[in-house]
C-alpha cells in the first residue's frame, strides 16, 4: 500500500489553496490599514479642512482619547516618533497593540488554529480604566504633555 496517499499533501504542511484561503481576511484586513495609514500619511491632518473636528472637542473643549490620533498616525508614518507620541501617546500603543495582534493572528492562521483573544473581565476594566484615566488626565492642567 506504499504510495497511496502519495498525492496529498501531509497534515504538517497545509496545500497553498487552504493557506491561502486562511491569510485571506487578516492580507484583507491589512491591506485596509494600510490603505488607511497611506491616505492619512499623504492628506496631512495638520492643515485645516480635510478631517472633521472631533465633536467632543468641537463642544465642550475636552480632549477625548483619540483626539490627535490622525497626526500622530500621520507623524508615524513620516518616521517622526516622538511627534506621534505628543500628539496622541494612547493611539501610538494601540498601533502597537494592533500589529502584535494581527502578527499573532497571521501566525495562528498559518498553523491552521483559531485566532481568539479571550479578555477577562477584569482586563476589559482596567483597559477601560487606563483609557478613562488617559483622558482625564491629559484634560488636567498638568497633563498638558498629552495634549495633542
Amino acid at each position: 500500500m506504499r504510495g497511496v496517499n502519495a498525492d496529498r499533501p501531509s497534515a504538517a504542511v497545509p496545500a497553498p489553496s487552504a493557506l491561502r484561503g486562511r491569510l485571506a481576511v487578516p492580507a484583507g484586513v491589512m491591506a485596509a490599514v494600510v490603505g488607511a495609514f497611506a491616505y492619512v500619511g499623504t492628506v496631512d491632518p495638520n492643515q485645516p479642512g480635510h478631517y472633521p473636528v472631533c465633536p467632543l472637542y468641537r463642544l465642550t473643549g475636552l480632549y477625548c482619547p483619540g483626539c490627535g490620533g490622525l497626526r500622530g498616525a500621520h507623524a508615524l508614518v513620516h518616521g517622526d516618533f516622538l511627534a506621534a507620541l505628543q500628539d496622541n501617546a494612547a493611539g501610538v500603543v494601540a498601533y502597537a497593540a494592533f500589529a502584535v495582534v494581527w502578527t499573532v493572528w497571521v501566525v495562528r492562521a498559518v498553523r491552521g488554529r483559531p485566532a481568539r483573544i479571550e479578555l477577562r473581565p477584569v482586563q476589559m476594566w482596567s483597559l477601560g480604566a487606563l483609557v478613562l484615566v488617559f483622558t482625564v488626565v491629559r484634560n488636567l492642567p498638568f497633563g498638558g504633555w498629552l495634549h495633542p
